[in-house]
């Protein structure tokens, strides 16, 4: 994570703020206090933490990654030179305003859809931020959320464009069985008979894409007959509102939605300046 840090500093930095040069004295001492614009699940506080710690300040939370937060909540603060804690606040800000929307949906939607579906899980997608998938996942999990594949290299994951080249669904599953036997092996299907055909050759996990939600439910009781132990995964342009309506079906509801349409959770930071030693 540091060195992911690093790099966003830079990116923000440059070669200095130079505002702060011209205005702030390099020893001016400051307290800052990053409050909750609205109730949430908060998430990204370590991170901005590792934010002001690397500029040099000191940071104690006020609250947990993962729990609820009320508007006015004060979550972070921060001391130490008022040159650091500027150079850092958008950053730090960056960070929780995105994982807390992220972690927020996610806690809002698992909620919906374990009413309906108690063992059901709400995965999220590869359609992240580049360079930020992995606090973008880790978003998802702290909201209650499967992260699902971090990536290509840890999951067996068959699509669409697999199977045209494999040439068919039993074929394209007949090859990754043979090639790893230690993975499970999920398979993405657009109709009901390659799904059939999945589920008579042992895939573990089928994604049913772009089904809708009632094809979901009559899809999944009976490929659960051909296959008792496969799960049956819900995807493709599933949108927040009609989670439940997938709930009744699916064992995964994976949403693209979570990282690439949410909405940042307003966060601020008040600063102010500080006496030598840390009194006002």
């Amino acid at each position: 994570m540091r060195a992911r840090i690093q790099e966003y500093l830079k990116e923000d930095l440059g070669s200095g703020d130079i505002t702060s040069d011209l205005v702030i004295p390099p020893d001016e001492l400051a307290r800052g206090k990053v409050l909750c614009k609205e109730d949430c699940v908060v998430a990204g506080l370590e991170e901005a933490s590792a934010v002001f710690e690397e500029l040099g300040a000191k940071t104690v939370k006020m609250a947990e990654d993962g729990s609820e937060a009320r508007r006015g909540d004060v979550v972070l603060e921060v001391v130490g030179t008022a040159k650091a804690i500027l150079a850092g606040e958008r950053l730090a800000l960056n960070f929780i305003m995105r994982m807390s929307g992220i972690a927020t949906l996610v806690n809002r939607l698992a909620k919906k859809a374990r009413e309906v579906n108690p063992e059901v899980r709400v995965a999220a997608t590869r359609k992240t931020t580049p360079g930020f998938r992995e606090f973008e996942k880790k978003a998802v999990m702290l909201g209650g959320g499967d992260p699902h594949r971090s990536g290509l290299y840890d999951a067996v994951l068959i699509k669409d464009n697999h199977i045209r080249i494999a040439g068919g669904v039993a074929e394209a599953l007949r090859r990754a069985r043979r090639g790893s036997f230690t993975k499970k092996v999920e398979i993405e299907v657009e109709t009901l008979e390659d799904a059939r055909v999945a589920a008579q050759e042992g895939a573990d996990i089928i994604m049913l894409d772009n089904f809708g939600p009632e094809k979901v439910k009559t899809a999944a009781a009976e490929l659960k007959g051909i296959n008792p132990e496969v799960l049956i995964e819900a995807s493709g342009g599933i949108r927040p509102e009609e989670i439940e309506r997938y709930a009744e079906g699916a064992d995964i509801i994976s949403l693209g939605w979570l990282t690439h349409s949410v909405k940042s959770i307003d966060f601020s930071m008040e600063i102010e300046r500080t006496a030598p030693g840390g009194g006002e």
